[in-house]
C-alpha cells in the first residue's frame, strides 16, 4: 500500500506538532511505502531540518505556509472573472451574506438553492480547479481584488453584524489569513506523479494540512483520512482572543467550513480520545465515520519500575509536566498545605520546565507562593530551612529520567484546569502508579476508574483524596497495578499502528480501482489490489415502455454494494 501522509507544521521536521506520532506509524508499518506532503510553519523550523526518516518513506514534498511565494502568474481576463466569482461566493458564505443569486441558484439539482455547506465547497474547488489550469492563484489571493471582494461581501445584504462592522484593517488581517490557508491550491502535488499516484491520503491533523487531501480527492479520487489528536478548530477559538470581533467572526467560518468540508469528504475521521470525537461531530462528521484511536506511548522506560512499582518515599506527592498557568500548580500548591496539616510529614515534587516567557513568569509565582505557604519548618525529620516543596527538572543527577520522577513518590498528582489527552497521566500509570487528577480533557477516559478524579480549582477536594490515598497503601497498590493493566491495553504504539493498519485496508478494500499494477513484464500483477466491497454505481427500474419490450430492466441509480443483491433478469431466475 502506498500512503500519502499530509502534515502541517511537524513530521518530517524536528520540531512541531504530531512529529513523534507519525515518525512511530511510518516505522511501525515498514511493509507499506509512505510519500509526506509537509506543510512547514515557520523558517527556523525549516532551518531545524528533519528527522531521519524510515526507509520505507518513498518522497518528501515540502512547501512554507509561512512565507509568500510568488507563483508569477498573471490571471488573463475571464480567469480574473472566474477568481472575483468563486472567492467572491466563498467570502459571501463567511459573512453570512446570500452571495450571487445566480450561483446559489445552480448548487443544487432543479434549481433548488443550494446549502452553505455546498456553496462554500463549490468556491472552493472552483478556486482550486482555476489555480490548476492558470499555474497558481497565490498572487490572486493577495491582490486588491482579493481584498475588495471581502469588503463587497461583508457590506451585502445579509451579511452577519460582525462583518458589517469589519474596517480596513480587518479586512487586510483576514485575507491575509486566507491567503496562507489556501496556498496548498497553488501547489503541484495533484497530478498522477504526486498524490494522484497514492491510495490513501492520511491527514495527520485537520485545517490547512487536509486541503491537499480534498484537492487529490477532488481532482483523482484519492480517498482521504483525517486524524486529529488535537481538534484544530477548537484550537482556532482558543487562540488570538483579542482579535477584533469582525477578524474572529470571519476566521472561525472560514476554518468551520473547511473543518466540515473535510469531515464530509473524508472516509474516516479519527479522534484520539472521546472529547476531540465530540467536537468532531458537533462540527459536522458523520458518527458512522468517526472511530477513536488513542496516542500511542512506548512503554519499554517504564517496563522496569511499572513491574517492581518500588517507592523512594511513600510520603511524597509527584507532579510532573510542562510548567504553564493551565496546570494550576496554584490550586495543587493550596492542596498541599492541606495534605500538611493533616500528615506532616509529606513532601511535594514539582517536576517539569517551563514553556515560554509566561511559563518562566508562572514558575516564579509558584517558587514565591511555596516559600509564602511553608516558611522554614523543622517537623519531623526534616531539619529547619528545608521546605517540603521542590521545584525539579528531569535529566539532573537525582532525576535522569521520567520513569525516576514517577518512582520517587506514591502518588501521582494532576491538577490542570485545561486539558486534551494527559500523557504525562498515562506514563504515571505505565509506571504502576496511583493518581490523582482533576476532571478535565480526557481524563475521565483515559483512567476509567483505575485512580481518584476531583472537580478542577477545588484544593480541598484534591487535598482530601491524596490524604486518602497516602494513609491506605494497599489502595494504591490495586489502582497502581489496575492503571497499568489499562495502559499496555489501550495506550501503546503497538495498538496504535495496529488500529491505523486495520483502518488502512479497510478504506483501501472499499475503495475503487483507479489504476492497474504491473509487474517487471508490463503484466498485470495478480492481488495487486484489494476486492472491492463498494461499486459506486446506482440503479433503477426501467421506464416502463422497456420494460414491456425486455422484461425488468434497470439503469443507474441505485447503490451496490458487496452485501447488495442485484436483481436478475426472469429468464435468468
Amino acid at each position: 500500500m502506498r500512503i500519502g501522509l499530509l502534515t502541517e507544521g511537524g513530521y518530517p521536521y524536528v520540531s512541531g506538532d504530531a512529529r513523534l506520532w507519525c515518525d512511530r506509524l511510518v516505522r511501525g508499518l515498514a511493509q507499506h511505502e509512505f510519500d509526506v506532503y509537509a506543510l512547514s510553519r515557520s523558517e527556523h523550523q525549516e532551518d531545524e531540518g528533519w528527522i531521519p526518516l524510515s526507509p520505507n518513506v518513498r518522497r518528501v514534498r515540502t512547501a512554507p505556509l509561512w512565507m509568500a511565494e510568488d507563483d508569477e502568474v498573471a490571471l488573463g481576463r475571464r480567469a480574473r472573472r472566474r477568481f472575483t466569482e468563486c472567492f467572491g461566493e466563498l467570502a459571501a458564505v463567511l459573512c453570512g451574506a446570500s452571495g450571487s443569486p445566480s450561483r446559489a441558484a445552480g448548487g443544487l439539482p432543479g434549481g433548488a438553492p443550494a446549502s452553505e455547506a455546498d456553496r462554500f465547497a463549490n468556491a472552493l474547488y472552483g478556486l482550486a480547479e482555476l489555480a490548476r489550469e492558470e499555474g497558481g492563484v497565490a498572487g490572486a489571493l493577495r491582490s486588491e481584488v482579493a481584498v475588495r471582494t471581502l469588503e463587497r461581501a461583508c457590506r451585502a445584504p445579509g451579511a452577519h453584524r460582525a462583518a458589517r462592522e469589519a474596517r480596513v484593517p480587518d479586512l487586510l488581517a483576514v485575507a491575509a489569513h486566507l491567503e496562507r490557508a489556501l496556498r496548498p491550491l497553488s501547489l503541484d502535488w495533484y497530478e498522477d506523479d504526486g498524490l494522484g499516484a497514492v491510495d490513501l491520503c492520511h491527514a495527520a491533523s485537520g485545517g490547512t494540512a487536509a486541503l491537499p487531501g480534498l484537492l487529490a480527492r477532488h481532482f483523482t479520487g484519492v480517498p482521504l483520512m483525517v486524524t486529529e489528536y488535537g481538534v484544530r478548530l477548537r484550537t482556532h477559538y482558543l487562540t488570538a482572543p483579542d482579535a477584533p470581533p469582525a477578524v474572529r467572526s470571519l476566521l472561525a467560518a472560514f476554518q468551520g467550513r473547511l473543518a466540515a468540508e473535510a469531515y464530509g469528504r473524508a472516509e474516516v475521521v479519527t479522534a484520539g480520545n472521546t472529547h476531540a470525537r465530540r467536537w468532531q461531530e458537533r462540527c459536522g462528521a458523520g458518527r458512522e465515520k468517526l472511530r477513536t484511536v488513542y496516542p500511542g506511548m512506548d512503554a519499554r522506560p517504564f517496563a522496569e519500575l511499572g513491574e517492581s512499582q518500588d517507592c523512594v518515599d511513600p510520603d511524597t506527592l509527584v507532579w510532573v509536566g510542562r510548567v504553564e498557568p493551565a496546570k494550576d500548580l496554584v490550586s495543587l500548591l493550596h492542596a498541599f498545605a492541606e495534605v500538611r496539616k493533616q500528615e506532616p510529614r509529606t513532601r511535594l515534587r514539582i517536576v517539569g520546565a517551563p514553556t515560554g516567557p509566561e511559563g518562566s513568569a508562572y514558575l516564579d509565582h509558584c517558587r514565591t507562593l511555596a516559600a509564602q505557604l511553608f516558611p522554614d519548618e523543622a517537623e519531623g525529620p526534616h531539619t529547619a530551612g528545608d521546605n517540603p516543596v521542590s521545584f525539579e527538572e528531569i535529566g539532573g543527577p537525582e532525576l535522569p529520567a521520567a520513569a525516576d520522577a514517577y518512582a520517587s513518590g506514591a502518588v501521582t498528582v494532576l491538577s490542570s484546569v485545561v486539558e486534551g489527552f494527559p500523557i504525562g497521566l498515562v506514563e504515571a500509570m505505565l509506571c504502576g502508579r496511583a493518581t490523582v487528577s482533576t476532571d478535565v480533557g480526557a481524563v475521565v477516559e483515559v483512567i476509567g476508574g483505575t485512580g481518584l478524579v476531583v472537580p478542577p480549582r477545588n484544593p480541598r477536594a484534591l487535598a482530601e483524596a491524596c490524604v486518602a490515598l497516602l494513609r491506605d497503601p494497599e489502595r494504591r497498590a490495586r489502582l497502581g497495578a489496575a492503571a497499568r493493566a489499562r495502559a499496555l491495553e489501550l495506550f501503546t504504539v503497538e495498538q496504535n499502528i495496529e488500529a491505523f493498519h486495520g483502518i488502512y485496508l479497510e478504506i483501501v478494500s472499499c475503495a475503487p480501482i483507479r489504476r492497474g499494477v504491473l509487474d517487471g513484464a508490463g503484466e498485470p500483477l495478480p492481488f495487486a489490489v484489494p476486492a472491492e466491497a463498494h461499486v459506486p454505481v446506482r440503479w433503477t427500474a426501467a421506464s416502463p415502455r422497456l420494460a414491456a419490450r425486455s422484461g425488468p430492466g434497470w439503469a443507474a441509480d441505485r447503490p451496490v454494494s458487496a452485501t447488495t443483491p442485484v436483481p436478475a433478469p426472469e429468464g435468468a431466475r
